[in-house]
């Protein structure tokens, strides 16, 4: 039984691990949409922020942060960030 129970648990943390994503709530002063590549466990993806809004985006991947390339560098943001980006620059708030 207790096998049993100790499978259960090693099956659901994996599978929890495999669920993972990045959401981010984002504030973009700028008045053009912005779309940044994102790495994320080697991956590379893309992940676009409307233009003069606040909204809420996610990312799916395999991890619970991500990097973001900007022109004003690379930005890693963790799950449940808040942002805001001006100039086609990311800030962590």
């Amino acid at each position: 039984m207790r096998k049993l129970i100790f499978s259960m648990t090693v099956a659901l943390l994996l599978c929890a691990n495999t669920f993972a994503a990045v959401t981010i709530r984002y504030y973009n002063k700028d008045s053009v949409d912005h779309k940044f590549s994102v790495k994320m466990n080697g991956s590379t993806k893309s992940v676009e922020f409307g233009k003069s809004r606040t909204a809420t985006t996610t990312i799916q991947g395999s991890d619970k942060t991500a990097k973001i390339m900007t022109k004003c560098g690379e930005i890693e943001v963790k799950d449940g960030a808040k942002i805001e980006i001006k100039n086609g620059c990311i800030k962590i708030l």
